[in-house]
């Protein structure tokens, strides 16, 4: 008897680091023996991740002609009217296809699988979609209500319900105060060695980052100012004034800014329009390039090249971009709370002790653009100390966020429900 086929319900297959672990968690469980299929409101070939382009996994979308806000509002709303709608043509168009079903971000679908399927259901819970709500106003405040209601409601349909790190799973708990007997099982995302491995021959990276530039280093998130990519480019200017004293240095120094940018976002197009503003009023412009959007032989060609990883969400959930960074051997400096409290190894005592080096990865600051400015020029100025931060954070990556030991975990997981 074959392994059972799996179904996956995502809201939308760009390109981020939801997408990513969704896909990874797919390919995992095909090296396992399951079939898969991706089902979704939106996929677009020319922004997603390459393994739902080329074939290697099923995609199909339902409800892309569903309305993603109401003029400019009521976000969250249509979000959930279209994957409801999802998870119903899912079920009229699949039956009982699938014994189990994995939905990721968006729980409000859970009571239609639950009641009119049969299938058992995983919910991998990357982090309490209430608290990535903003609630500026009263009005704001009431809206959301009914759907935080909603949300913890749902979620609790599941038959197993994962998270992406410890952080989260705390977070969960002191949130869903009614799923207070419910305990989320913490599954790390986590790399595919062998896709990081291969060499894009097509990338020239002399295209995407100045020929001359010696010290590079890399951002890569979405253009959201909650992942307060404005961090890095103060932190850049911070070291600008550290490093002009010493000569030719800066000139040797690059910046590159690389992330999802989708045009249908409006927050993606103003984001990056400020950090654009605050670069060339600095006089930085010729220091920092904005990479929107790029591909996984892209992504592979930055993280070679860089010197160093400058990672600025606070309270990240987890946070894949720094593993993939480690995996290359390049040093990573993260905000010091979150998930890279997990994955980035780094003394407490933060970038101005400089002792106390041997198997760090990387450091952890607080988020503001002095202390960041500060391990920026530590690493600007030591080439050994990049060098041994990043054969430290590749051995820790291998070590502990294997893709095999993803794939086993997730498939006892599919095991367990049935």
């Amino acid at each position: 008897m074959g392994k059972p086929a799996v179904a996956f319900l995502h809201p939308d297959l760009g390109i981020g680091g939801a997408e990513r672990l969704v896909i990874d968690a797919g390919l995992a469980l095909i090296q396992k023996g399951h079939a898969v299929h991706f089902y979704t409101s939106h996929h677009d070939p020319d922004h997603c991740f390459e393994e739902t382009r080329d074939g290697t996994l099923k995609v199909t979308v339902y409800g892309d002609w569903l309305p993603r806000h109401v003029f400019g509002y009521l976000h969250a709303v249509c979000a959930y009217v279209r994957m409801i709608y999802l998870a119903f043509a899912v079920l009229i168009v699949t039956g009982s296809e699938y014994p189990v079903m994995h939905v990721d971000q968006v729980s409000c679908c859970l009571p239609v699988l639950r009641w009119f399927g049969s299938a058992k259901i995983i919910f991998y819970c990357h982090f309490p979609d209430q608290l990535l709500a903003q609630r500026r106003s009263a009005l704001k405040r009431f809206y959301r209500a009914p759907l935080d209601w909603l949300e913890e409601w749902t979620t609790g349909m599941a038959d197993s319900i994962l998270v992406n790190s410890k952080f989260t799973a705390r977070t969960f708990a002191e949130t869903f105060k009614s799923l207070k007997d419910t305990n989320p099982e913490v599954l790390y995302p986590s790399l595919n060695f062998e896709a990081f491995d291969k060499v894009d021959p097509t990338v020239e990276i002399d295209k995407l980052i100045p020929k001359e530039a010696k010290v590079v280093f890399l951002s890569i998130n979405r253009f959201e100012r909650k992942k307060n990519l404005q961090l890095a480019v103060e932190a850049l200017s911070v070291l600008k004034t550290l490093l002009e004293s010493q000569q030719g240095l800066w000139a040797d120094v690059h910046l590159v800014m690389a992330g999802g940018y989708d045009t249908r976002v409006a927050e993606n197009v103003e984001h990056h329009q400020e950090l654009v503003d605050f670069v060339e009023e600095h006089g930085m412009k010729d220091n920092v390039t904005f990479l929107l959007s790029f591909s996984d032989g892209e992504k592979n060609a930055l993280l070679k090249r860089c010197r160093c990883l400058i990672y600025t969400p606070s309270n990240e959930h987890f946070g894949i971009v720094p593993l993939e960074a480690m995996y290359k051997e390049r040093g990573v400096i993260a905000v010091n709370s979150g998930g890279p409290l997990e994955t980035v190894l780094a003394d407490p005592a933060g970038p101005t002790d400089g002792k106390s080096l041997s198997g760090q990865t990387g450091f952890l600051c607080s988020p503001t653009a002095a202390e960041f400015g500060k391990a920026m020029e530590m690493m600007a100025t030591d080439g050994k100390l990049c060098t041994k931060l990043g054969k430290s954070g590749r051995a820790r990556v291998v070590d502990l966020f294997s893709f095999d030991a993803f794939a086993t975990q997730l498939a006892q997981v599919v095991e367990a429900v049935l």
